[in-house]
């Protein structure tokens, strides 16, 4: 006797219909698992530092929404944000060192014995072989 009883997607759980064997109820959801169950195992230094670049870039988005801002670096660490997870620099004619995760940068100041990060977004002139669409 063949089992007729309706299978489930494995990441989300709803009744799958369609070809026998299926799985997933969709791309997302097989890619979602997949995903997951990659990072259930072992985590990787790849995963690790993606997460921490990941949440870096959503702390100065979200810090930084004007194009250039100054904020103190103790409410940055309180969100998450790791200064020393970043991809690239840039050195402005001053000399100053900007340090960049993806498109938002940031460089640390001292004003008034309090220390600061200026944050800023990734402009063409910094950079005109980089082209942002």
């Amino acid at each position: 006797m063949i089992d007729q009883s309706p299978s489930n997607c494995l990441c989300c759980g709803k009744v799958l219909t369609g070809r026998k064997g299926k799985k997933y109820c969709d791309q997302y959801c097989k890619s979602r698992h997949q995903y997951e169950r990659r990072l259930e195992d072992t985590p990787s230094i790849y995963f690790l530092v993606d997460k921490k670049l990941r949440k870096n870039r959503s702390i100065l988005k979200v810090y930084n929404k004007a194009g250039k801002s100054t904020v103190r670096k103790e409410t940055l660490i309180a969100e998450g944000f790791d200064p020393n997870f970043f991809t690239h620099y840039w050195k402005n004619k001053k000399g100053d060192v900007y340090l960049f995760v993806y498109e938002y940068g940031f460089n640390k100041k001292i004003e008034h014995q309090k220390e600061k990060y200026v944050l800023v977004q990734w402009q063409e002139y910094m950079n005109p072989s980089l082209k942002l669409t």
